[in-house]
């Protein structure tokens, strides 16, 4: 990367690279008292500047965070370089180094040598051949001369151009334009100007499939804007950009089978509707924003909704859905076959994972994976088997009945179990005897709080700690055994209960669960080593 000393015409907005550190210029001029010339940057890292773009009481240019700005001199500061420049510099030294009259010169990896002029024919012809290009963290700044990547390159199918200095959306796409097979494009962590304001984009990204703008700053107006000159476009990833889905795509993006829209956290269920009739989209990234509820108001429960509906493959991981009706809601979805949705507050927290597992099975009829794991028909079955014994008493006295007849439960319980009636058809009714007295994972008790006393430690402060009743020994150990900086190998375990006064119980075995000792809340754990 060479520094350079003089300043571009079109300073302001370009992005730039001090010492590794990214930035986008905001002023340019002089800054009294100091004499000379100054850049104003804004970093993106905040921690890196030292004020909002201010110097005794001028405002010179404004920061979005009061410590995102600097003054730096041009001369520490690299502009960046073509793209043609950056290939070249990662794939083939220009300038061959000269050794007893023959010549030598690196191809990617390989050094080559060759008489005269050979070794420029070899290079032109490797950077001839390129179909995949990387030059993430290259300084590339702009396209370069008009036709020089045609020239030079005209085979690449695949670019990463991530984490550069690309400042304009036209300088994507005039390197595209000169590169009519061009398949796959990262442009993720360039902090990217898009011109929504021009004509219709060209038809300059007509092979484009694959589209990653991950950190880009890039807003849902400006995508579908884009969208236009991405007429083949199957995934677009659009993770960490503040998203909104502000309006529904019409005539564009019909051919998305992939759309990644994580950690944008301003994406809410009720947005979802915008993108629901996108025909070809089969996979749905939504890890990390805060949904908290899932909801298909145009069919009602038990029937197929027409959003989605060639929805296969969703993640809503680390999400905020807290209520089984948005489980239930996924069901309505004619094509979802493999979901994940791991941390959200109905899954987390102290709940029995596999209970909770089960009861997502039984509710998705059509699911075969589940948070990567595939669901064999066995592990269905007693899903579902489990699923109408341990609703049973509840289905019973909502007006469930053995007698096919009279088997009417009211319309609040088929919201909530929507699927119910289908298992009484698939396995018959549950009868008397098979019905659970109660449901464990449904009840508030599942934590017990417990005291934790050390015996044989006087100085050991008496703990009070709630754990789920399901914890087993082995793991209270491990608990414990960080707590009071203990291996857990020496430890040993008794409880003593209030009902049973100067009784000390021993929990001898670790694979066993504290409900198995009929731990209760109010009892006191005795730790010895």
């Amino acid at each position: 990367m060479t520094m350079s000393d003089s300043v571009p015409s079109n300073v302001i907005g370009r992005r730039i690279d001090v010492n590794g550190e990214l930035a986008t210029v905001r002023y340019f001029g002089n800054v009294p008292p100091i004499a000379g010339l100054w850049l104003g940057v804004e970093w993106d890292n905040p921690q890196r500047g030292k004020h909002d773009g201010s110097h005794e009481g001028t405002i010179y240019f404004k920061c979005r965070h009061p410590t995102g700005g600097s003054f730096v001199r041009p001369n520490r500061v690299n502009f960046g370089v073509d793209f043609l420049t950056a290939v070249k510099n990662r794939y083939g030294l220009e300038k061959p180094k000269e050794e007893d009259g023959n010549e030598m010169i690196v191809i990617g990896n390989k050094t080559v040598e060759t008489v005269g002029f050979d070794s420029i024919k070899k290079l032109q012809s490797q950077l001839n051949k390129l179909q995949e290009v990387s030059v993430w963290g290259s300084a590339v700044c702009c396209a370069g001369d008009r036709g020089k990547i045609a020239q030079t390159c005209p085979n690449i199918k695949r670019i990463d151009l991530s984490k550069n200095l690309l400042s304009e959306w036209d300088e994507v796409t005039l390197i595209a334009d000169q590169l009519k097979y061009l398949g796959v494009l990262n442009l993720s962590e360039n902090k990217l100007k898009f011109p929504c304001d021009s004509p219709s984009p060209s038809y300059t990204f007509s092979a484009l499939k694959i589209l990653v703008l991950n950190r880009t700053g890039i807003t849902w107006t400006e995508v579908l804007w884009c969208a236009q000159g991405w007429p083949v476009l199957e995934e677009l990833y659009l993770a960490s950009n503040n998203i909104t889905i502000s309006e529904r795509p019409t005539d564009i993006l019909q051919t998305l089978k992939l759309l990644d829209l994580s950690n944008n956290h301003s994406v809410d269920g009720n947005q979802l509707f915008l993108i629901a009739y996108l025909p070809r989209l089969e996979q749905l990234v939504l890890s990390d924003n805060r949904i908290s509820t899932l909801h298909f108001p145009d069919v009602e429960i038990g029937c197929k909704t027409s959003m989605f509906s060639s929805l296969q493959y969703l993640v809503i991981n680390g999400n905020q859905i807290s209520q089984w009706s948005s489980i239930n809601e996924l069901d309505k979805l004619k094509s979802l076959q493999s979901l994940s949705c791991t941390h959200n507050p109905l899954t987390e927290g102290n709940k029995d994972l596999q209970t909770i597992r089960q009861l997502i099975i039984a509710k998705i009829g059509q699911l075969k994976i589940l948070n990567k794991c595939e669901i064999l028909p066995e592990e269905r079955r007693g899903a579902e088997l489990d699923y109408r014994k341990t609703f049973g008493s509840e289905w019973k006295k909502a007006g469930g009945h053995q007698d096919p007849d009279k088997n009417k439960p009211n319309n609040e319980f088929i919201i909530a179990h929507p699927r119910y009636q289908l298992f009484c058809l698939k396995y018959g009714a549950p009868e008397d005897g098979e019905l659970k007295p109660q449901q464990p994972f449904m009840l508030k008790n599942q934590l017990l709080t417990l005291t934790i006393k050390c015996p044989n430690q006087p100085n050991q402060k008496v703990l009070v700690k709630q754990l789920p009743e399901s914890m087993t020994i082995q793991k209270v150990k491990g608990f414990l055994s960080r707590l009071l900086k203990v291996p857990g190998s020496e430890l040993k375990l008794s409880y003593e209960s209030p009902k049973m006064e100067g009784k000390e119980i021993e929990l001898e075995n670790d694979q066993q669960p504290l409900q198995f000792y009929s731990v209760e809340s109010g009892d006191c754990v005795l730790v010895r080593w």
